[in-house]
């Protein structure tokens, strides 16, 4: 195949479960607070003290034991928390600077992963349990990840939608800026966790698949609570998906990088061509104005979440 070696039937049936599981237990963690606090509070702090360390650790040999790895799961923890704060704290929705939390803590995502692949870009062979083949795409892939970030726009509009969840929904965070960070995330995961790409595809469509059916608009929310779902995982079996029979290898094909990696960059530049080209024609300020107002799409979003249900 062209991206992946051969991919057995039970193997693709793990990548279902893994991709039913992510939707699962991301619905169950947006249901309310407590189920919220249970999964992104009790249990990490309890996997952290106990677990962890023995599989990811330094000095266990896992494809985990990097700065990276933990960097990524306590990234998107706080992240969990900052989106907790928001949907459930009257103090902090009253205040208008701490909505400008949620795109910090995702644009620091984005940067960790945009270092990471120029940190590989010179890193070649197996590191860390891991295999390796920079070049030119990781750069490529680098200034997509750039782009992405500063194509994040309409963090004043976030609201709280009205429902019994009380779901983070960022209305102006349209579907085109979505499939670009699929495609650029995507091929991150190619370049960079390599022979686990495989896996961390069903990752990217878990928080798409509920962003477009199941609760539209809320994306960035479905994004860190699937992610950190998934980092928790990775941190406890860390050699499962990448050793033994459920393995799913990357060809390490250069054309397949190349592909991945110039489809992610043309996709965004085009994103962020669009971007632009809204903000001269309908005189908006990107520092302090949803840009996609004029979208029905948009309007769609924002008139669901603000009416009492």
């Amino acid at each position: 195949m062209f991206l992946f070696e051969s991919i057995p039937l039970y193997s693709g049936l793990v990548w279902i479960a893994i991709l039913a599981g992510l939707m699962i237990f991301n619905e169950v963690t947006r249901y309310n607070k407590l189920t919220g606090i249970l999964f992104f509070v009790v249990l990490p702090i309890i996997l952290t003290i106990f677990v962890w360390p023995k599989t990811s650790g330094s000095g266990t040999g896992a494809q985990t034991a990097n700065w990276f790895a933990w960097v990524k799961t306590y990234s998107a923890l706080v992240g969990c928390y900052i989106g907790l704060g928001l949907r459930f704290n009257k103090k902090m929705q009253s205040k208008k600077w701490c909505l400008a939390l949620a795109p910090a803590i995702l644009a620091l995502n984005i940067l960790e992963a945009v270092v990471r692949e120029f940190q590989v870009m010179g890193m070649q062979g197996v590191i860390d349990d891991m295999f390796f083949k920079g070049g030119p795409w990781n750069a490529m892939n680098g200034i997509a990840g750039i782009i992405n970030m500063l194509a994040l726009c309409g963090w004043c509009g976030i609201i709280i939608s009205k429902d019994k969840h009380h779901d983070l929904v960022w209305p102006d965070m349209m579907w085109f800026w979505i499939i670009a960070y699929d495609l650029w995330n995507f091929a991150y995961v190619y370049n960079c966790v390599t022979d686990r790409a495989f896996y961390s595809a069903a990752l990217l469509i878990s928080c798409t698949i509920p962003a477009f059916t199941i609760k539209k608009g809320a994306w960035a929310q479905h994004r860190v609570h699937t992610l950190a779902l998934y980092m928790m995982l990775m941190l406890t079996i860390p050699n499962f998906f990448v050793h033994g029979k459920y393995a799913v290898a990357s060809t390490h094909s250069s054309t397949a990088y190349y592909t991945v990696s110039i489809l992610a960059l043309v996709f965004n530049v085009g994103v962020g061509i669009y971007q632009v080209r809204t903000i001269i024609k309908n005189k908006k300020n990107p520092l302090k104005d949803d840009l996609y107002t004029e979208r029905k799409d948009y309007q769609a979003i924002r008139n669901e979440n603000t009416q009492c249900i």
